[in-house]
């Protein structure tokens, strides 16, 4: 019986049970009618469930895919399109095939659900079981102050991707990779002294409370909404120009070091003044003498004195750079980076296990 023979049979049942006698043995026969009717919608109702609830099924891996890891992208991050297949072309690797078709997740490896968008639709999870040896990736790049529905994911998950150091896969917003050999780094031409860009004006926030006082004694030119405008494609260039920048971060939590540090910073070759983690948290990703911490002053006075002396001081100011001829600054991560070290993982075969709680880890 095809799906379109369904209607036809319900109707004929029920214009045979208007014909029926109200003896006992009838009355048997239209309760056996009646839950086979309902047994038929049931069945009726399993073969037209919508493709994003449904069970999808391919039958077999395509021969090409048989030697690749299959890793099943369960949203596309915001959904925002890429190419999904690039590793091979940015980074050498190959052996993954990625899709954010949901028709392969019974032949996926590994399944990555990124939470931005889980949190948003946290009902959108597979209704399915999960195929023996599958993984269940929770991919997190938010601070654990701005996301949600942690609680819900308890024995879900079997691998973290964050930009936390612990996690099983380790996706940061940058690094500096020490460099083979000593490398020329000219400092660029500096004529401003303090920049900081945001599009986040909380005033609750622990950065807009330092940035007020800070500003009572020096000059710190601001870049976003209802301030100074920055485009993407000036960013560097302009960004460049000022000796300090102030990356300050909107959490103050373990590894949250993001594009502030990275791309607005160190990509545009000023010295950060960093607000955030620790100064200790900060040195496990850069050398000491990287950057500046609010920390290390009483007060944001005392900080702005202390960047007014080294506008004065040549020698002192360059001093900051003296790491860049050993290391090389990565930053402007895209999706395919961190995607791409999932591959990689995937690819050394790690032992299955289970999360009992993301919440406990990560906040």
């Amino acid at each position: 019986m095809v799906p379109g023979d369904t209607h036809h049979l319900a109707v004929d049942m029920v214009l045979c049970m208007t014909k029926l006698p109200t003896d006992k043995v009838s009355i048997w026969l239209l309760l056996q009618i009646l839950i086979s009717l309902a047994l038929i919608f049931y069945i009726q109702r399993m073969w037209h469930t919508p493709a994003d609830v449904q069970c999808p099924v391919l039958e077999r891996k395509a021969s090409w895919e048989q030697s690749r890891i299959i890793i099943l992208l369960w949203t596309l991050p915001f959904n925002d399109p890429f190419n999904l297949n690039q590793c091979a072309e940015l980074f050498g690797i190959t052996g993954c095939f990625f899709t954010s078709d949901r028709r392969f997740y019974r032949n996926a490896d590994a399944v990555i659900f990124h939470h931005a968008d889980l949190m948003n639709r946290p009902n959108d999870l597979p209704h399915w079981p999960q195929p023996l040896n599958q993984r269940w990736i929770w991919f997190n790049l938010e601070s654990p102050v701005h996301i949600s529905y942690l609680d819900r994911l308890d024995n879900m998950m079997n691998l973290t991707m964050t930009y936390r150091r612990d996690s099983d896969i380790f996706t940061p917003y940058g690094w500096a990779l020490l460099s083979k050999e000593p490398q020329n780094f000219n400092i660029p031409a500096k004529s401003r002294l303090v920049a900081w860009a945001t599009s986040n004006w909380n005033p609750n926030l622990r950065r807009v409370h330092y940035y007020e006082e800070l500003k009572k004694h020096l000059q710190v030119d601001v870049f976003g909404p209802g301030n100074l405008q920055l485009g993407r494609d000036e960013q560097t260039a302009v960004l460049s120009q000022y000796k300090f920048y102030l990356a300050f971060e909107n959490s103050e939590t373990r590894d949250y070091i993001t594009e502030k540090l990275w791309n607005n910073a160190l990509l545009s070759r000023t010295v950060p003044v960093v607000l955030g983690p620790t100064r200790e948290n900060y040195e496990r990703f850069l050398p000491a003498e990287a950057f500046i911490h609010v920390d290390d002053f009483p007060s944001a006075k005392e900080l702005a004195e202390f960047l007014l002396a080294l506008d004065k001081d040549d020698e002192r100011y360059q001093k900051y750079f003296t790491w860049r001829s050993h290391y090389e600054v990565v930053g402007s991560i895209n999706w395919q980076t961190h995607y791409c070290k999932a591959c990689v993982f995937l690819q050394n075969n790690p032992t299955y296990k289970t999360i009992p709680s993301i919440m406990k880890w990560f906040v």
